[in-house]
């Protein structure tokens, strides 16, 4: 744990009106949940804040608690570059390099604000002047549940926050599924329960309301779009622009499409790529020792955790293809 709060809770309050949270490109439910969490925190203790995405996210997520107060720094530049400048504390949060909202990274570095970074993910960049940093923790949404009882003070958290980290948790965590999960995620799920989080109602907000263009979409992958390369060990997948205009895809519908290459026997790593048109985007999926996030910025200009990255490419999704089946030819170590 990376600890150099100095803020306390009378600080942000004297904050008030002029307190930032943000967090990563095509935010998730660690992002969101963590965000807006933080948020509802906030609010409960008598203070103002705003939350601002650098782009949009999944319709899944609109649901939660706040979501209506949320500003989409790509849809308002204006007001979000306005908010930004005037801020006096920015929380940057489930990110660590500044590369990771777009051109708000740039409003942010020369932004006056005091900047705090909590995260969970490998090889901070060095932008922030606080930060609550527990690496391999399993989400970012069990770190701001820390930091409020750590430095702030937890008998402001609600049902609303609740239901904001505890999607956090369960979404960063496969349904507490990956290795990152600890006796401590556990027991912070349960602490939520005990504020009015009903679990069975947040799973069906998350996973049964599906588009039936989605799930048209899952049956298509399944049945066409998996490649098992490496004698088994690796399953790949892609997706080109053509066919998600032909599924009408919309940001989100690809969300743990990569985690079912990795439910076949044998897999120990499982990619999707997918043609963006204006970039080729991955993801990557492990067991074991597989490193991903080595993997991923070594070939891909990417990262994140051990077990779960991402990353990048400018050249075509052919070209794209051709290079990861290449690349991974020098992990076969970690395949064996």
């Amino acid at each position: 744990m990376q600890d150099t709060i100095v803020h306390t809770l009378e600080d942000l309050r004297a904050s008030s009106g002029k307190i930032v949270i943000t967090t990563h490109h095509k935010p998730d439910g660690d992002a969101m949940g963590s965000s807006l969490g933080l948020y509802h925190l906030l609010k409960n203790a008598g203070i103002d804040s705003q939350v601002i995405t650098p782009t949009d996210y999944a319709e899944f997520l609109h649901w939660l608690p706040g979501n209506d107060t949320v500003v989409v720094h790509e849809a308002d530049k204006p007001k979000s570059k306005e908010l930004i400048n005037a801020a006096e504390y920015i929380f940057c949060l489930d990110f660590n390099a500044l590369g990771r909202i777009n051109e708000m990274g740039d409003y942010i570095q020369h932004s006056d604000a005091k900047i705090v970074m909590i995260d969970h993910h490998q090889d901070p960049q060095d932008f922030d002047h606080e930060r609550f940093v527990e690496i391999g923790a399993s989400s970012t949404c069990e770190l701001i549940y820390k930091y409020a009882h750590k430095h702030l003070d937890a008998s402001y958290m609600n049902k609303d926050m609740g239901e904001c980290i505890y999607t956090g948790l369960i979404t960063d965590t496969g349904s507490f599924r990956f290795g990152s999960t600890t006796s401590s995620t556990i027991r912070t799920a349960a602490d939520l329960m005990d504020i009015g989080v009903v679990p069975a109602t947040i799973y069906n907000r998350l996973f049964d309301q599906n588009r039936l263009d989605r799930l048209q979409l899952l049956g298509y992958f399944l049945a066409n779009k998996i490649e098992l390369i490496e004698d088994g060990k690796v399953a790949l997948a892609h997706f080109t622009s053509e066919e998600l205009s032909r599924y009408n895809v919309i940001t989100g519908d690809t969300e743990g499409f990569v985690n079912y290459g990795l439910s076949i026997k044998g897999v120990q790593l499982s990619a999707l790529i997918i043609d963006r048109d204006y970039l080729v985007k991955m993801s990557f999926r492990s067991t074991d020792v597989f490193p991903c996030n080595e993997f991923s910025a070594e070939f891909f200009n990417g990262g994140g955790h051990k077990n779960a990255a991402g990353g990048a490419s400018e050249d075509s999704l052919e070209n794209t293809l051709t290079k990861f089946k290449e690349s991974i030819k020098s992990y076969r170590s970690y395949l064996a």
